[in-house]
């Protein structure tokens, strides 16, 4: 009967061994949780420290493993952004030196075009920036010594309590046996278990003090340089957008001022002297005008006026410009700059003016 006990006793024990087994090897933190106490509180309180710091530092690690994702695929957007705006830029090149008969257009496609080359220069230095400043900085930690040095110490920790844990149980066992049925081969067992048992509990306090010392610093590391790569990030994308938007204002003000400038300017168009819609020729329908405003000529095709100057109009135009002659001068005026003083034939004009 006790045959059958000791047998049935020592299968339990293979069991609770593969099982155990079979948890280990298909456990993923690398450092086994538990809630037994092995030696004395104070191994408990260090033995759930490692753990939370293994934790730790594993959250940390993933975490920088999705902050270097995160900057290769803005990276890789970043390049396809580059090769999609070089080609928008030498579209709008080419679109402004083949169509130049449409000025407004052709001088904004231009501009742009001009323009984009430098927003792409903007994108490299954003890459090169995740690059030295984010990716590199990150991946040596990720895979630097110092956090596989002490993650390893705490895994070593890890098995030396699980052995220590099984030893417990084998000890507790020898001296239930001993108990029951005092031998001197029982006694020198539970001696030699429990010297091993001394020899663990001194051999874990130092390792344990290690690993925690070790886990801590990689900890603070961690938490450091991943502050540091994050604002490195902002910063970097910060500056990117800023001296972009710089670009781009600039690039829509000079767009708007050209277009400004093409509608304001005077008509190229040559006063006919046909007849008009009433059957009237364009001389009958000069008037004399006196200039309210100077007005300083830009152009050969403009005519300057001093205020009191006295103009003959020959010719009003829609967009905002009348057309005359001032002191021997020919050449078109803002139409608000002056105003109506008498209509005269073509006869008096001399007399009226000079």
């Amino acid at each position: 009967m006790d045959a059958f006990r000791r047998q049935a006793s020592k299968f339990k024990e293979q069991v609770a061994k593969q099982q155990q087994a079979v948890i280990k090897q298909f456990s993923g933190t690398g450092y086994e949780s538990s809630d037994v106490m092995v030696i004395d509180e104070v191994e408990m309180q260090r033995h759930h420290q490692l753990e939370k710091l293994y934790r730790s530092t594993r959250g940390g690690k993933e975490f920088q493993k999705d902050i270097v994702r995160a900057a290769e695929s803005m990276t890789a957007l970043g390049l396809k952004h580059i090769e999609l705006g070089t080609k928008l830029s030498e579209d709008c090149c080419k679109y402004g030196i083949e169509n130049t008969h449409d000025n407004i257009l052709a001088k904004a496609a231009t501009i742009y075009g001009d323009a984009r080359i430098h927003v792409e220069k903007e994108q490299e230095d954003l890459n090169k920036s995740f690059s030295s400043q984010v990716l590199e900085p990150l991946k040596a930690m990720i895979a630097g010594a110092p956090l596989e040095d002490a993650r390893h110490l705490a895994q070593r920790y890890s098995r030396m309590r699980q052995e220590a844990e099984t030893l417990a149980a084998e000890i507790s066992r020898r001296r239930a046996k001993t108990r029951e049925l005092h031998s001197s081969e029982n006694a020198t067992k539970l001696h030699a278990a429990e010297s091993r048992m001394q020899e663990l509990k001194a051999n874990m306090a130092i390792l344990g003090k290690e690993a925690a010392a070790a886990l801590a610093a990689v900890e603070a590391q961690q938490q450091r340089l991943s502050f540091q790569r994050l604002v490195a990030l902002v910063e970097s994308e910060k500056v990117y957008h800023q001296r972009v938007a710089v670009i781009l204002g600039e690039v829509e003000a000079e767009m708007v001022s050209e277009k400004q400038q093409k509608e304001s300017a005077p008509p190229t168009v040559v006063p006919s002297d046909g007849l008009t819609e009433n059957g009237l020729t364009e001389k009958t329908k000069y008037f004399l005008a006196e200039a309210m405003h100077s007005f300083v000529a830009d152009t050969e095709k403009e005519l300057g006026l001093a205020v009191g100057d006295y103009v003959v109009v020959r010719k009003v135009d829609p967009s905002g410009w009348s057309e005359g002659e001032c002191k021997g001068k020919a050449g078109w005026f803002p139409s608000a700059y002056v105003e109506k003083r008498h209509r005269i034939p073509t006869s008096g004009i001399a007399a009226e003016v000079f």
